[in-house]
């Protein structure tokens, strides 16, 4: 139980001040709206310290991400038994903390009255900088593997100082391998926002591109899971 808590908990606080950024980013008369490329990365890098922190206080690992969870568990660096309640956790989490960020902005989402204002599923999720499913894809099975193969790396990263290295490491991969499709690396961390976004009273909501969000999906669980098993070839 503890796994799940922490995993709904860290979660919820990842998205709530990672969508939160995007509403900023994005809506009208919100402070930051118009920011750039760098200050989003930086806040999702910081978003993601802080659930890490919160999940590993509460009793977790800190995954916050189901490409963690699946890639560690297949090549034995997690135990199976413990992988449907961080899913859990996860998804849940990610979709709770969507649905504060839409309370908290309503005002916001009124006052931006379609997508090409900026009230976007983008705020919630990715879309592609180009559509190209192959590559959009490719780019994020590298950006995953990239950063799960580092988190590998690093060993219980819910000590110490360790949530603000898993941070950089974020901002990192977000500015060298995040411009092209917005680097999702976290399948919940897209589809439980894109569902709030779907299917919650948001004013003047847009499009939720379900077409797309096979990516997210499945470009991380296969990064993931390569990280992991060259992880498991290279160290056993």
């Amino acid at each position: 139980m503890d796994g799940f808590i922490g995993e709904f908990f860290g979660t919820m606080i990842l998205i709530m001040l990672g969508a939160g950024t995007g509403a900023g980013f994005n809506l009208n008369k919100a402070y930051a709206k118009g920011a750039n490329w760098t200050f989003v990365c930086l806040s999702w890098g910081m978003a993601v310290t802080m659930g890490v922190y919160v999940a590993g206080s509460l009793g977790s690992m800190g995954h916050l991400n189901p490409a963690v969870t699946i890639g560690f568990a297949c090549f034995g660096f997690f135990p199976w038994s413990q992988v449907l309640p961080y899913l859990a956790g996860q998804f849940l989490g990610a979709f709770v903390g969507a649905a504060l960020v839409i309370i908290q902005f309503a005002p916001h989402f009124k006052a931006t009255p379609d997508e090409a204002s900026g009230n976007q599923v983008g705020i919630f999720a990715t879309r592609p900088a180009i559509k190209s499913p192959l590559f959009n894809f490719i780019s994020e099975l590298f950006a995953t593997f990239a950063f799960i193969f580092i988190l590998l790396n690093l060993g219980n990263f819910t000590l110490g100082l360790k949530p603000f290295i898993v941070g950089a490491l974020i901002f990192v991969v977000g500015t060298g391998l995040g411009t092209t499709t917005g680097f999702a690396i976290n399948p919940a961390r897209d589809w439980g926002p894109r569902l709030a976004y779907t299917i919650l009273p948001v004013p003047n909501k847009g499009n939720a591109y379900w077409n797309y969000a096979w990516v997210p999906m499945c470009g991380p669980l296969a990064g993931g899971i390569l990280a992991a098993a060259i992880q498991f070839a290279l160290k056993g």
